[in-house]
């Protein structure tokens, strides 16, 4: 018995015309279409440019913020393993940095503002003082630098160096401005690291995520445990300071000791230029308490260097002196003050990803 089967064959539709047409064939890539999109690009690039640099105070102030958060978020991290949700730890940790740092506003800048006025109001007296010592009194001569220093101290005082006073209200409410920005941004980006650190990770293609992600947690909790350690040494150091200051009886103990705590936080050579600054008040005060005080500052920074520093970065970061040396005058060239803050934390993820990533895709070849 035989079947016959009727085979149907379905046309496809015609495509719709295009409502525009069809697109013709690609150009062709003649030198002027080369040079019109390559002089495009580098326009494209330096229009980026200025707009980097026309918000750079604002991108500063952002990468602080950032900065801070990653510092600050070992501890929320900690307050969440103890049960408390996310957004709660966020708000005691942001309200407990807020409240130090008040109380250390309350605490010293009264006494800082004062000594340090009456550091400025006295410097001419210390520079006379200075010119009783034969050695600088022969450099004076040849150099006139004492001279220098005396009319540059005596041309007028602080409101005058500010603008008046519309100038030194300018300047604090920028200043207020600055902190205000960093410690809302500090919040924000603490209350959402979670989220801003998974989206980051999606960027990265599945198959190098997990390994990304290992990198990257252990690049943030050494970016954490270096600002936690840079600011107990900063503390240590101003402390120790002060007390030495009040045994000596030096003056200005309170400006002196905030400037040693501030300048410690920059890695390698900022006790080094706080040292130099309080020993030149001592030696204006008197020979002996100059000599003290370099005494004190040589042996103190090398208990830091050996001791305090190893024991507080133990679980840190391991940088080599030299590429410090060199990251923290790259930081400074580049961003300042903030440059050499975040320097060596920088460093050491760099290392990181060099021991991790590029020295085992070398091997492998």
């Amino acid at each position: 018995m035989e079947i016959d089967v009727e085979v149907v064959v379905i046309e496809p539709e015609p495509e719709p015309e295009p409502r525009f047409g069809h697109p013709g064939p690609p150009m062709r890539r003649s030198p002027l279409i080369i040079g019109f999109t390559a002089g495009l690009g580098l326009l494209l690039a330096y229009s980026a440019y200025l707009a980097v640099q026309n918000v750079r105070s604002i991108l500063v102030l952002i990468f602080i913020a950032m900065f801070l958060a990653i510092g600050l978020n070992p501890a929320v991290v900690r307050l969440v393993k103890w049960g408390l949700p996310r957004g709660l730890a966020v708000a005691l940790v942001g309200i407990g940095s807020m409240l130090v740092l008040c109380g250390g506003i309350v605490a010293l800048i009264p006494p800082l503002v004062q000594q340090s006025n009456e550091l400025i109001e006295n410097l001419p007296h210390y520079i006379d003082n200075l010119q009783r010592n034969d050695q600088l009194n022969k450099l004076n001569d040849d150099y006139k630098l004492l001279d220098q220093l005396k009319n540059v101290a005596t041309a007028g005082n602080v409101t005058k160096a500010l603008g008046g006073v519309w100038g030194g209200v300018q300047v604090a409410f920028s200043a207020l401005f600055n902190i205000l920005t960093v410690i809302i941004l500090t919040l924000y980006f603490m209350a959402a690291f979670n989220r801003l650190k998974e989206g980051g990770y999606k960027l990265v293609p599945a198959s190098r995520r997990q390994r990304v992600r290992l990198l990257g947690d252990e690049i943030l909790a050494k970016v954490g445990a270096y600002l936690g350690g840079a600011l107990a040494i900063a503390v240590v150091a101003g402390l120790a300071s002060f007390v030495f200051l009040l045994i000596l009886g030096i003056a200005y103990p309170y400006a002196l000791a905030v400037l040693i705590a501030v300048t410690d936080l920059i890695p390698q050579i900022g006790a080094t230029l706080g040292a130099v600054v309080v020993s030149i008040v001592g030696f204006a005060t008197s020979l002996q308490a100059g000599i003290a005080c370099v005494i004190f500052f040589v042996i103190y920074q090398q208990v830091e260097n050996y001791f305090i520093y190893p024991t507080v970065m133990r679980r840190a970061v391991k940088v080599s002196d030299l590429a410090a040396i060199i990251s923290v005058l790259v930081g400074v060239a580049l961003m300042g003050v903030v440059g050499a803050l975040i320097a060596i934390p920088v460093v050491a993820a760099i290392q990181l990803i060099v021991r991790e990533v590029i020295i085992p895709r070398q091997n492998a070849r």
